[in-house]
């Protein structure tokens, strides 16, 4: 074994540069995989840290117990509790104070006249709590609001929207108000969490904007007494609460404040990051194995050699395992240097494009740097395993041999595997899709189109780069015939180096395809169910934004370019069929039948009154219900009220599953705003005459935008593209692995064939023709790489949106867009041309005669 370490040693050090692409491929992938890890822990403690300090001085908080809870939501809406317990909370054992905390949403505008934030986060208000000890946010500058219309903002809102203290500006609660910055604050610390905002007022301003009527709260903060700790006070604070309501210890709340962050946002975001560094490490296997059987193939010779002189296949085979073990253990090392290098990065980079870390250390936990070590270490020994047992089986009698001819795209064997393989993925997938919807069938299939690809990559290769290469014979005459033949001399070569790039192009078309799919399914849904001329909408989409004011819909209508204008408010209540949360859509069910295509309709819209609900036919068969029959709901503020079914309806994209009217939400509102205003013109008034006309008013209540029907389905789909432009960049690392897999590739291959690159300069090839040869190989690989992962990503697209489409209530459109699939190409191609570049320098630097003379 030692003899085995001392070659592998002197190998590497003889032929550092063979493992140069090796080496950068584990690199980056450790790196980004290290950076995931450190980041979402640095996140995770950060945000831990400044929760613990912004609620350090709240001790208790009582709230309501229960929660309605919607599908596709994690976070509950929770009944308001009365504010007239806080006289009994203050009375209770251990209290030092108590004081009631009111939460609603409202988005500030800037002074450039835009709202800020609501890409997301929430824009929050609420009363400005006048205890420090008890407030979350600490006055930084300025002062606490004394009277209507004075306002506290977090410091970072200010800074975003360039507002200062004195200046006056409008807050959507969602009716627009007038307000004054009197002081600016910080939470935990830091100028702003994220991208939240929140503005602070007096409680009476509060109670008037952000709730149904006076007297409700979110929930009412409790400090402790001295000697009074926080388990204390709740059991002392739980014998005076009525039913229905809780008390739980201000650790408690940090605590779910930070999963809130961490089991939604973060665990998400990490994840996300994780898939892609999954993709990037799956790229770099490809390009290390093939880097491996390269060598392998090269050194055949030696390795006979060293197998006639009495060494062992075990001590061949360890030989290359160490040599690998080298390279793994240096390059995972570097690569955890060069994640902590990444953290570090974001850190400093996410502040300026407007997500903030909180401030602290980077944390840097063993897990964090274990698991990336372990990964890139084992993702190049596996790599390099096959090559390595194919070294150590390398007969004696092979050192007189001058060559081997490589058979290996002509296996019998591997073109029945691959094919069986192939259909068994189409069957899968095609069973996911049609037979029985489901996403797990649909990914199985994936995975096993993705393996097929591999095995069948050297068969389809000789073919494939016969096809593709057919007019370089035309093009470039015997250089492009070169250049074919030479990608045609190893298939199996030539498909490994292709995958890497394969693989890559595959993820990207499949995101671009489903990307486009989306915004064909948005598109469909506007298109289909919206009859109105323009949609009055604020430009948000998660928990961001404040909405629109209910009074819009009205104002809009009684303008003299208007049929109808109708707004589509949002309620929540639990339906005791199935005790299951639902989003209710609040409304004037005559104006949405007008400007909305609800499909068939059974019974009537117009007789809905305070008591009837209308559903949607897919609703309606899972709880059994029909028109005539009854349900109960209940809602957010505990009271049960039964509901006629009066109308069932066949489409819910934008009206939703269940309607009632606003007279019947009214007993049960909290802070209402709707998420959408559909307008109709009157006949004969012009596009530009009409929406003007609802601009006019629209700027009365905080001005949000209006848009054509096109427009609203495009801003609607709007956080498609900025979903794939983060996929593109983090992708670009997995293609950048690919392109050093293939420059390493023809590297060792110009390394192989000094010898005939000699006599084809010394018969009269010039030192262009020959750079021209290898960059049109690389191309060709390529080519049939990105040529492969175009199908396979489609294919995977259109099995993805099939599957999803069947799998849920929406439906989906499927999309291949032709512009953005051909630049996917093109990069993948101009990528490949890039990669031979310094191969092809290199092999025209060769010495003519040097190079004849090479063994």
């Amino acid at each position: 074994m030692n003899a085995s370490v001392r070659i592998s040693v002197s190998s590497l050090r003889a032929h550092k540069r063979r493992f140069a692409g090796t080496f950068l491929a584990v690199l980056l992938g450790v790196a980004f995989l290290a950076g995931t890890l450190v980041m979402g822990d640095t996140l995770r403690a950060s945000f831990d840290t400044m929760f613990g300090n912004a609620t350090s001085g709240t001790d208790a908080v009582v709230r309501s117990a229960g929660t309605i809870t919607t599908p596709g939501e994690s976070q509950g809406v929770r009944q308001p509790v009365d504010t007239g317990l806080v006289s009994a909370v203050e009375k209770a054992p251990g209290v030092a104070a108590a004081e009631p905390d009111i939460q609603g949403a409202g988005q500030l505008v800037g002074a450039n006249g835009k709202p800020i934030g609501g890409q997301g986060p929430p824009t929050l208000a609420g009363n400005w709590i006048d205890d420090p000890k008890l407030n979350s946010y600490q006055l930084a500058e300025g002062r606490a609001p004394s009277k209507s219309g004075e306002v506290v903002v977090n410091r970072g809102a200010a800074e975003k929207g360039a507002l200062r203290i004195g200046d006056t500006t409008t807050l959507r609660t969602p009716d627009p108000v007038e307000v004054t910055i009197v002081g600016l604050a910080t939470f935990g610390g830091e100028d702003g969490m994220a991208q939240v905002t929140y503005t602070g007022m007096i409680r009476s301003d509060a109670e008037k904007y952000l709730t149904a009527k006076p007297g409700e709260a979110a929930s009412i903060l409790v400090r402790a007494g001295p000697g009074t700790n926080q388990q204390e006070l709740v059991d002392a604070l739980t014998p005076v609460l009525p039913k229905g309501v809780e008390a739980i210890t201000g650790q408690e709340l940090a605590e779910e404040n930070t999963d809130m962050i961490s089991g939604q946002f973060l665990s998400l975001f990490t994840t996300f990051l994780l898939v892609f560094s999954g993709v990037a490490l799956l790229v770099a296997t490809f390009s290390i194995h093939n880097t491996f059987a390269i060598v392998v193939a090269q050194r055949t010779r030696e390795n006979a050699l060293l197998r006639a002189l009495g060494a062992s296949r075990r001590q061949v085979t360890a030989s290359t395992l160490v040599e690998a073990s080298v390279v793994a253990v240096v390059a995972s090392a570097a690569g955890l240097a060069g994640g902590i290098g990444i953290a570090a990065g974001l850190q400093a980079l996410f502040p300026a494009i407007g997500f903030p870390f909180p401030e602290g250390d980077l944390v840097i936990s063993g897990l964090s740097m274990i698991l990336p070590l372990a990964v890139g270490i084992l993702v190049c020994l596996g790599s390099a395993l096959l090559p390595a047992v194919r070294a150590g089986r390398t007969a004696p009698l092979a050192a007189l041999r001058e060559t081997a001819v490589d058979q290996s795209g002509a296996s019998r064997t591997r073109a029945v595997v691959g094919t069986g393989l192939a259909a068994l993925a189409i069957a899968v997938a095609l069973t996911g899709v049609i037979v029985s919807p489901s996403l797990w069938l649909a990914g199985s299939g994936a995975i096993l189109a993705l393996a097929a690809f591999v095995v069948l990559g050297p068969v389809a290769s000789t073919t494939a780069v016969r096809v593709l290469g057919s007019p370089l014979d035309k093009l470039r005459g015997v250089t492009g015939g070169l250049a074919r033949r030479n990608a045609l001399r190893s298939p199996k070569r030539t498909a490994a180096t292709a995958s890497a790039l394969m693989i890559g192009v595959a993820v990207v078309s499949l995101f671009t395809v489903f990307g486009a799919s989306l915004k064909a399914t948005m598109d469909q849904t506007v298109s289909r169910s919206f009859a109105g001329d323009v949609a009055v909408s604020t430009p948000s989409f998660g928990a961001g934004g404040s909405g629109l004011s209910p009074r819009l819909a009205p104002a809009i209508a009684e303008r003299p370019e208007i049929d109808t204008a109708v707004g589509l408010g949002r309620g929540v209540a639990e339906v005791e069929v199935d005790g299951e949360g639902r989003a209710l859509t609040v409304t004037d069910p005559v104006a949405l039948e007008r400007t909305f295509d609800l499909g068939n309709v059974q019974g009537s819209m117009r007789d809905l009154g305070d008591d009837g609900i209308a559903i949607t036919g897919s609703e309606a068969d899972k709880l059994g219900l029909k028109t005539g029959d009854t349900a109960q709901l209940v809602f957010t503020d505990g009271k049960k009220q039964t509901f006629t079914v009066r109308a069932v309806y066949g489409r819910s994209e934008l009206a939703g599953d269940y309607v009632i009217t606003r007279d019947a939400w009214a007993p049960h509102r909290t802070q209402d705003s709707d998420t959408l205003v559909a307008v109709t013109f009157k006949d004969g008034v012009s596009a530009d005459d009409g929406k003007a006309a609802v601009e006019k008013v629209a700027t009365a209540y905080g001005n949000p935008e209006v848009q054509t029907r096109d427009e609203y389905a495009q801003s609607s789909a709007g956080g498609i593209d900025m979903m794939l432009t983060l996929v593109y960049a983090l992708l670009a690392l997995a293609v950048l692995i690919a392109l050093l897999g293939i420059a390493n590739t023809l590297t060792l291959a110009v390394h192989e064939r000094t010898r005939e690159l000699g006599l084809l300069r010394a018969v009269g090839q010039t030192r262009a023709q020959l750079r021209a040869m290898v960059r049109w190989e690389s191309v060709l690989v390529a080519a049939f790489g990105t040529v492969g992962g175009l199908a396979l990503g489609g294919f995977l697209g259109w099995v993805l949106v099939k599957a999803s489409d069947g799998a849920s209530d929406s439906a989906f459109a499927f999309a291949m867009p032709p512009f953005q699939l051909t630049v996917v190409a093109l990069v993948g191609v101009a990528a490949g041309a890039l990669a031979g570049l310094r191969p092809a320098r290199r092999a025209a630097r060769l010495d003519v005669l040097r190079a004849i003379a090479t063994e």
